[in-house]
């Protein structure tokens, strides 16, 4: 007779494949899997509370309702095309400050909803500039991938990551802020050697952008004033009690949601259509993947595996290093946010021996960076790919690859120093 935990792990590794695939959509992947698992009482029926982290799917729940609402008044097309003027006509400033913007604007929301709002404004400016769009295209999927690494809500991972552990939003903020920053401008300085000839132009050629740029009027990019002052506003406030919800004893899932459901009524906006653009098959795929997920717990799987680890690492350093370059690895070739999943309770386990409190550090930052490896890496590569190819402009795998590893291996082993040195020498 086959055993549960043989099941637990034949049903996960099947719901992986199905994910890695992408044949089958991955929410129907994880659906399935999920089905599976409770339809064989792998994990009882009334246990599915104790899997499913509400924390993470609320908190993403609430973002989705923020930014969609703030969609509509133009308030990233005035970011966009404020951040372009600032360039005077030079396409290589066009492209550190929009990877400025981009790290920044992920840090505090979803990337790939930042992807998706700056992507064609990226498209725009390099059509008039008359050059190639790919170097700020990839300079934005990686600056995208790194600021969304610095904050608890910037990138899935993390918000698994807070919810699991008890982080909060200040301690994402200290712990990879610094590093997140330091990555950044390294990345930004090996773009700009990469790209240096494809972003070179004239000075008659400068001048002619800097007037294109001049005649642009970033205030007609504003469809509904009112919309666009309360947006920002209920922006500023979520942001600001992000960094002070452990002291208002809130958590940050209830944050979101405040945050959301003051927009909506301040705004007047029609809930019906601000709730159809939310991304419930993204919330979905949590759901079933907690439950997959689960059954490994439950079965004692993960136990087993965090006491082989636990053996085998004789120090918190080894640790680190280990789940900091195993994630980065993994990330790069499949989605992260399973990756993270199967992490999570490992990490977790592996508390009987050891302070877990770095590793939870080492996990977001190869969860988050190994996404710049390839480009099915994290979900922003795949967006911003997708966009650029719908607009006659391809970037093959490889050639993704052969920049994206270089930027992995670059980044993770700064982060990975950089935590070492922090909790396993000093």
């Amino acid at each position: 007779m086959i055993g549960p935990a043989l099941i637990a792990v034949a049903v996960f590794l099947f719901t992986y494949a199905l994910i890695i695939d992408e044949r089958i959509h991955r929410a129907v992947a994880a659906m399935f899997g999920a089905s599976v698992i409770v339809f064989l009482h792998i994990v009882p029926w009334e246990k599915i509370p104790e899997y499913i982290d509400l924390g993470t799917i609320f908190l993403l729940m609430g973002m989705m309702i923020i930014v969609n609402t703030a969609r509509g008044s133009g308030l990233f097309e005035f970011i966009a095309i404020k951040t372009a003027k600032l360039a005077n006509g030079s396409p290589m400033r066009v492209l550190l400050l929009f990877s400025l913007v981009t790290a920044v604007t992920s840090a505090f929301l979803d990337n790939v909803t930042t992807v998706l709002l700056l992507t064609p404004m990226l498209l725009y400016i390099a059509s008039v500039m008359r050059i190639t769009p790919l170097p700020f295209l990839i300079a934005e999927i990686f600056s995208s991938n790194i600021g969304g690494a610095a904050t608890l809500i910037g990138d899935p991972p993390n918000i698994m990551i807070g919810s699991a552990a008890g982080l909060t939003f200040n301690e994402f903020i200290i712990n990879l802020g610094p590093i997140m920053a330091v990555d950044l401008v390294v990345v930004m300085g090996m773009l700009a050697l990469i790209y240096r000839k494809v972003l070179h132009v004239s000075p008659d050629e400068r001048a002619g952008i800097e007037k294109t740029f001049a005649d642009l009027n970033e205030r007609e990019a504003i469809r509904d004033a009112s919309l666009f002052k309360k947006s920002v506003a209920v922006i500023a406030l979520v942001i600001g009690m992000f960094f002070v919800h452990d002291l208002l004893g809130l958590e940050p899932a209830l944050v979101a949601l405040i945050g959301a459901s003051i927009l909506l009524f301040w705004s007047r906006q029609n809930p019906e259509e601000i709730f159809e653009k939310i991304e419930w098959p993204a919330l979905f795929f949590f759901g079933g993947l907690f439950v997959v997920v689960g059954a490994l717990v439950e079965t004692g799987t993960i136990a087993a595996v965090a006491g082989f680890v636990v053996e085998n690492v004789h120090s918190e350093g080894e640790a680190i290093m280990i789940i900091a370059w195993f994630a980065a690895i993994a990330s790069a070739v499949v989605d992260n946010i399973p990756l993270t999943a199967t992490l999570i309770p490992l990490i977790q386990d592996m508390g009987v021996s050891m302070d877990t409190y770095p590793l939870w550090w080492a996990l977001s930052l190869g969860a988050c960076l190994g996404g710049n490896g390839t480009a099915i890496g994290a979900s922003a590569n795949v967006v911003v790919i997708g966009i650029a190819a719908r607009n006659n402009l391809s970037i093959s795998f490889v050639e993704f690859l052969k920049v994206g590893m270089l930027v992995l291996f670059v980044t993770v082993g700064i982060g990975s120093a950089i935590l070492w040195l922090n909790f396993a020498v000093l």
